[in-house]
């Protein structure tokens, strides 16, 4: 039985002093929320339904399109409940939850990321041996690998949570439960809590975001050496929107660490902000982004949209 079972609930902040524009505040960002459900769903119906798209780097993209839907769905019904409803009280069991699905999944996302770049490496660098190496078993274990990693990083600094007393304040900073705001009411020592999640960052999503770019300078240097202009062209242009997506992410990554290390004397309304930017920009844009780099993305949509027409 969790330490903390019979504790007064947390309570989830909106926009501080706005209150009054909360249900003007949730248009746009329900308008988001609907714009991510559908263009992260669709990919994963297209990939799922379109032969055509039944390899490797279209399976990854399956998984980061997952991912983003999981982020969403985690974060966005209690930012709509405070904004629509006022619904603020949040247990801490359902808290500590959320907690550990958001900050697993960023790292999921990190990990996604770094297999697309390795699915590129290998299109590219060794292109005979494509189908061999990344086949469908081998797409899954990475999968699997890319999951259990972040799963197993986040789990102890939550497991930690549910043992922490809570003597402090219960309102919390954001319209959803994040570790780093949850330890800020404990009246404990928290010296784990926050050293360890600084050490995985650096173990995981770093170290990630250097393996991809050692990756892509091997590629260039591949893509460089190759005589046609038209194949080094058709080459970096598989790249594409990987690299717009890994963009995406690491500039949003890098914009909210440095906002919450920097930014204390900015207004706490941009702290929030920033984090709504984190969570919801790469999930609606990673569909947008494919849709329009990618090809085979847009004749399955074609496809898609044709059945009905086709068949009358």
């Amino acid at each position: 039985m969790w330490f903390n079972s019979t504790a007064s609930p947390f309570l989830l902040t909106g926009f501080p002093g706005m209150e009054k524009a909360h249900h003007w505040i949730s248009i746009p960002l329900f308008l988001v929320y609907v714009s991510i459900l559908l263009g992260n769903g669709t990919l994963l119906f297209l990939i799922r339904e379109d032969h055509n798209l039944h390899e490797p780097m279209y399976y990854f993209l399956a998984m980061l399109a997952a991912t983003d839907l999981g982020v969403t769905l985690t974060t966005m019904p209690t930012v709509l409940g405070v904004l629509w409803f006022n619904h603020r009280e949040i247990g801490h069991s359902v808290c500590f939850s959320q907690a550990y699905f958001i900050h697993t999944l960023s790292i999921v996302e990190s990990g996604v990321l770094l297999a697309m770049a390795y699915d590129r490496f290998i299109a590219i660098r060794n292109p005979l041996k494509y189908t061999s190496i990344l086949t469908n078993l081998q797409v899954m274990k990475i999968g699997v690998v890319v999951l259990t990693r972040a799963g197993l990083s986040i789990m102890p600094i939550i497991i930690r949570l549910h043992w922490l007393p809570y003597c402090q304040t219960h309102v919390l900073s954001h319209a959803f439960c994040l570790h780093q705001d949850v330890i800020k009411l404990a009246c404990a020592d928290i010296t784990f809590n926050r050293l360890y999640p600084v050490m995985v960052v650096f173990a995981m999503v770093l170290l990630d975001f250097l393996i991809i770019l050692f990756s892509y300078i091997l590629i260039l240097t591949t893509v460089m050496g190759i005589a046609s202009g038209e194949e080094r062209a058709k080459a970096l242009n598989t790249c594409v929107s990987h690299i717009c997506c890994i963009l995406v992410f690491y500039i949003t990554v890098v914009g909210l660490t440095f906002i919450h290390r920097f930014g204390k004397h900015v207004p706490h309304v941009v702290h929030i902000t920033m984090s709504y930017i984190y969570f919801l920009f790469p999930p609606l844009m990673n569909p947008v982004i494919y849709s329009i780099k990618t090809k085979q993305i847009q004749n399955g949509i074609l496809r898609l949209f044709s059945l009905p027409h086709s068949r009358a």
